[in-house]
């Protein structure tokens, strides 16, 4: 998440806003003192995902950061992510392990979507069923262990050496990839 000011001393917020975008899908709030409609209208256009003029309550501050971060993937959808071997492409959807196309349904390419933009926090079932609501999958208790089992089965990681996904026991699952790398 980056909150950037329009009026910084050595670059505008404008242009700083424009130079992320061309590289990066990380969150923008424009945060400033110059709330013209026509500012807020360039700093939307320039890539930014919210503006809030100044003088702002701290409150719709942090209420605006979490809304945006709520509709970001925190992964950039529009790139490719790169984790050890393991290599996922947002945009066509697909998945390679060490150079080989890996087959990945849709329940199981959307897990492991959110396990990674989750990285390093312990998911749980509940939390995973929750965000993979939509897809076609039956939700009985133990669909989730069936699920990273299949996806622990494709991506070639084994349960008791994992490199990608680690269980926590009473817990849930841990997205582990790259910590070596």
């Amino acid at each position: 998440m980056l909150v950037l000011d329009v009026m910084l001393p050595d670059m505008d917020g404008f242009a700083v806003c424009r130079t992320v975008r061309e590289t990066s899908g990380i969150p923008i709030v424009m945060l400033t003192a110059r709330g013209e409609v026509a500012d807020r209208i360039v700093g939307l256009e320039l890539g930014a995902d919210d503006y809030l003029p100044k003088p702002f309550e701290p409150r719709e501050l942090v209420a605006r950061i979490q809304a945006v971060l709520r509709r970001q993937d925190r992964v950039d959808p529009r790139g490719t992510t790169r984790i050890g071997a393991l290599t996922v492409s947002w945009a066509a959807r697909s998945v390679r392990m060490e150079g080989r196309e890996v087959p990945l349904t849709t329940a199981e390419f959307e897990l492991l979507g959110w396990l990674i933009r989750n990285r390093g926090r312990v998911q749980s079932r509940d939390k995973i069923l929750d965000q993979t609501r939509g897809i076609d999958w039956e939700a009985y208790d133990r669909s989730v262990d069936v699920l990273v089992s299949r996806l622990r089965q494709k991506l070639g990681d084994h349960p008791k050496r994992p490199r990608l996904i680690r269980t926590v026991r009473g817990a849930g699952y841990l997205f582990i990839g790259g910590q070596d790398d």
